[in-house]
This record gives structure tokens, sequence and C-alpha cells, in this order.
């Protein structure tokens, strides 16, 4: 297996262009998905990568936001090829509270594909645990584990998952986005909700926990939402004997290595840390090697 914190991710590949929104819609109370044509993004990236984002333009906010990849899909443009980038956004701060007034035809600078994605590994049960906006790189991944779709480079290797289940928590049911999707792409979709207004009343580690037991030996984890969530899910995951890749969401201010704004606390295999860039170095890392 490759050393999963070599930086080979570096954004040599990456495209920087001006691109016009196609739609922009409302998924759910503050959670819009947008989507604009970037056909030379649109075959590259793959599931677990991200691109930075700035509205056109302006310069308040000046710095651009990373969005994970949620789909690629065609915009009509062409012949059905695929050659538009969908990325769902939560609206919290000034930056996506401007985008989510954007309408076709308003213009993003956008920079990508960039990071690591997801390893590619075959499992049984591939289990996906989402908190938050945390869900959001995890639709492209069942597409693919489930041969539904193919990203990037029709040539690379991709490893296929038997079943695949998402374990979904938000803090009540308006702020869910994307079920549908999910259910689509034949993704087996268990919610929590802290209010109780979904799904099972209670943390999202706890479907973890239920689905684990009901799952055979061959699973892995994905993981993706807030910090102490993720602690959480990578501590169930260690007690458990099971494989867990998280996809940080460390603030960036350039995506491509230069600033160090992104540092996470990384184990190397002799089990000494280091500052790691998320933007090079991942944003996907082993659980186990995080220094939480």
């Amino acid at each position: 297996m490759s050393n999963p914190l070599h930086a080979r991710h570096y954004a040599d590949r990456a495209v920087q262009q001006t691109v016009e929104v196609v739609e922009n819609v409302k998924l759910a109370v503050d959670t819009y998905r947008v989507r604009f044509r970037c056909p030379d993004m649109a075959q590259r990236i793959v599931p677990g990568q991200f691109l930075m984002l700035k509205l056109s333009d302006l310069t308040d906010p000046l710095i651009g936001r990373p969005l994970a990849l949620y789909d690629t899909a065609a915009s009509g443009a062409g012949a059905g090829d695929v050659d538009a980038v969908d990325v769902v956004y939560l609206v919290k701060g000034k930056l996506t509270s401007r985008l989510a007034g954007f309408r076709p035809g308003q213009r993003l600078d956008v920079w990508g594909p960039l990071g690591n994605g997801f390893a590619q590994q075959a499992t049984d049960h591939l289990i996906m645990v989402a908190g938050g906006i945390g869900q959001t790189p995890f639709v492209a991944l069942a597409n693919e584990a489930l041969g539904r779709r193919r990203y990037g480079d029709m040539t690379r290797e991709v490893a296929r998952a038997g079943r695949v289940t998402l374990c979904y928590g938000a803090r009540r049911a308006d702020l869910l986005a994307g079920i549908e999707d999910f259910e689509r792409a034949g993704v087996d979709v268990k919610i929590a909700t802290d209010d109780g207004s979904r799904g099972y009343h209670g943390l999202v580690t706890d479907l973890l926990k239920q689905t684990l037991d009901e799952a055979g030996e061959d699973r892995r984890i994905v993981c993706c939402g807030p910090e102490p969530m993720m602690e959480a899910v990578a501590g169930v995951a260690a007690g458990s004997g099971t494989a867990c890749q998280v996809s940080l969401e460390t603030p960036m201010a350039c995506g491509i290595g230069i600033c160090f704004t992104c540092v996470a606390k990384i184990r190397d295999i002799d089990g000494e840390w280091d500052y790691k860039r998320t933007c090079v170095d991942g944003p996907v890392f082993d659980a186990a090697s995080i220094v939480w």
C-alpha cells in the first residue's frame, strides 16, 4: 500500500477557471447545491477530492473556500458528456451567504481538483458516517463503490463494495440534505437527529455501533463531519478493529499547500507526529494516524 502521508496530490493537474453557474438549488434549510460547467475538472475529479471556490469580481471575501465534490453531471451544453461539477454547501459566513443568491449565468472562480480522495479498498460493507454537512463527499463514493458511476481517469482502479450504509446525523430533520440522492444510488440510509424529529433520537455514533453489530467482518468506515464526532467515530472504529478513513474539514485559504493554514497533527509510521497540510497530504487520512 502506498504511503498515505506522501504529498503526491499537489495541484500540478488542477485547473483554475472562471465558470458560470448552471443551477443553484436549495436542498434543506440553509443548504444548497450549486452546479457549474467545467469539463476539465469534471473529467478529472474523484470521490474525496475537493475544489476551492471564490465569487468572481468580488474582493470581499478575499479568499476562496474549500468544497468537497458532491457529484459530476452533464450540464446539457454537450452531447451528454460529463462536463459539470456539483458541490453542496451550508450557508455559514459571508461567501456562502452571497453564493446562496447566485443565479444561472453568474460567475465563480474555481481551482481543482485538489487533495488525495478516498483510498481504493474493496470491502463487503462500506459504512459512511456523516454529521452536519459531512455527507457531501459520500454520494460520489457510494456511486462508484456500488458500480453505478466512474469518476476521473477511466483507467483508474476502482474498489467495489457489496453493500453501502450511510449513518447520517443532524441536529433536526429539516437540516438533512441529499437523502434521496443516496437512496437512488442504492445506499441503506440510517438517520439520527438530536431532537428526535426524524429517525433515531440520539447520536450518529449510536447508529454506527448498531450497524457494526449487524455487519460482517469485512467492513470499513469512512467519516466526515464535526471534529468531535469524527474523533468519536475513530474511537468506535479502533475499539471494533475496523479500518476507518476520515475526511478532515480543516479551514483552508489556498488549497494548494502554500499558506500552511490547514495543518493537522498526523502520526508517522514510527508513532511520532508532525504537522501535515490537509490540502495536499489529505483531506482523507487514516483515522488512527490523527492526533485529535
